[in-house]
């Protein structure tokens, strides 16, 4: 019999913690960011992804004060829960669990159009289904494919990186030609790019499951975040020299476009097969962090109770998994939301806001509140350079968790009095 009230297993150290956090940062979103980053900011995208690594470093910071005080399941939910008010708290997990549900989708998707395209929802619905299958049998399992995932996408972006840079047709000078796109565009590629390494919260939220988390979770969240950057950036030189930033922008599969001017194009089929698993490692730790902020947004009833069970065996939220791979597989059966989901972006700089916010509670102490206030004011300032489809679906995904929220207490007022 399941107990809704058992904790999850302690089992991730650090180095599992930094593999689950790369298998979320090192994704699909390496191989598609920089075009739409490329096209927003022009010579200007390596200054968008140092402005993304000053914002996305912050957060990281603050994210992981936050997990070290408070080691549960639900990352930034919890922190605003805890630091903030209810509704905070609140805000932030309803702006991930929609937002993120929309990025699984689009993930199991991506999967399928690299893997067989003319089946595209039947392989993306087989990609949830098996991951979800992945994730019930426990963390250290996911732990485990994850660590495969990473291996093999950091393999395919090292031989990118080493084929541009070698062939001879690499151009310094490529990196900073090319029409400017002024500030704004640099403020809107720095919003893509974040949003494509931003996965360091999913060691944040799978609190309840890392050992000793006051120690583990500081570093690992720097460690990973660290070697995503460090990919990132050698990736986006690489490729920036070989096409320049307007070949780039305009390009569907950078990397593919690039070791194919590199002279390489029997290379190409491996990185469309490392974007595949790259997507693979995407959907299993977006399905992770989904499920893990569920279960606490379950505990505290704002989503169904029966959704907070934890498996007598496994330790996993295995109902909560469960509901969001079957969500998740409906989505990408019936509907191609790859390009509908703008809003995520906004969602994931607003969560981030949050935990930004609750960080700079800790301390009274002004140099400890530098972090946290420069992380909040980027956060804003990426959220409102995003392209206003995108702003426009994130607000009104937003407006509506507030009204349910407001909904649900005046119900439970009336019922009260």
């Amino acid at each position: 019999m399941t107990r809704t009230d058992a904790g999850l297993r302690r089992s991730l150290g650090v180095r599992d913690a930094v593999i689950v956090g790369l298998g979320a940062m090192v994704g699909a979103g390496v191989f598609a960011a920089p075009g739409p980053a490329a096209r927003a900011a022009g010579s200007g995208l390596l200054a968008g992804l140092a402005l993304a690594a000053v914002v996305a470093c912050c957060n990281a910071l603050s994210s992981a004060r936050l997990a070290a005080r408070y080691p549960a399941s639900g990352g930034t939910y919890v922190y605003g829960r805890e630091r903030l008010g209810a509704f905070w708290g609140y805000l932030a997990g309803w702006a991930f669990v929609v937002g993120k549900t929309a990025s699984c989708a689009a993930m199991a998707l991506t999967v399928g159009a690299y893997v067989w395209p003319g089946q595209a929802h039947a392989v993306a619905v087989a990609a949830v289904v098996a991951l979800t299958a992945v994730n019930y049998g426990g963390i250290q399992k996911s732990a485990w494919v994850t660590r495969g995932i990473v291996a093999v996408v950091l393999a395919v972006l090292a031989a990118v990186v080493v084929v541009c840079l070698a062939s001879g047709r690499a151009d310094a000078g490529r990196l900073g030609t090319g029409p400017a796109a002024g500030p704004g565009g640099v403020l809107q590629a720095a919003g893509l790019l974040f949003f494509a390494f931003a996965g360091y919260a999913r060691i944040a939220t799978l609190g309840e499951e890392v050992r000793d988390p006051a120690r583990t979770i500081p570093r690992a969240i720097p460690l990973a975040l660290g070697i995503a950057l460090v990919v990132y950036a050698a990736v986006a030189v690489a490729v920036l020299g070989v096409l320049g930033a307007d070949r780039l922008g305009h390009g569907a599969a950078p990397q593919a476009d690039a070791v194919r001017a590199a002279g390489a194009p029997g290379l190409v089929p491996v990185v469309r097969a490392g974007a595949a698993v790259a997507a693979l490692g995407s959907l299993l730790a977006l399905i992770l962090g989904v499920s893990r902020t569920t279960l606490a947004m379950a505990r505290d009833g704002h989503l169904p109770g029966a959704l907070a069970a934890v498996h007598p065996r496994f330790r996993v939220p295995h109902r909560a998994e469960a509901a969001v791979g079957a969500v998740v597989a409906v989505l990408a059966a019936t509907v191609d939301v790859r390009g509908a989901i703008g809003f995520s972006s906004f969602g994931v700089l607003a969560y981030y806001a949050v935990a930004n916010a609750s960080a700079w509670t800790l301390s009274a102490a002004p140099r400890a509140r530098v972090v946290p206030a420069v992380g909040l004011l980027g956060c804003a300032a990426l959220a409102f350079a995003l392209p206003p489809v995108s702003l426009l679906l994130g607000a009104g995904v937003l407006a509506l968790g507030a009204a349910a929220y407001g909904a649900r207490r005046w119900r439970a007022g009336r019922h009260g009095a």
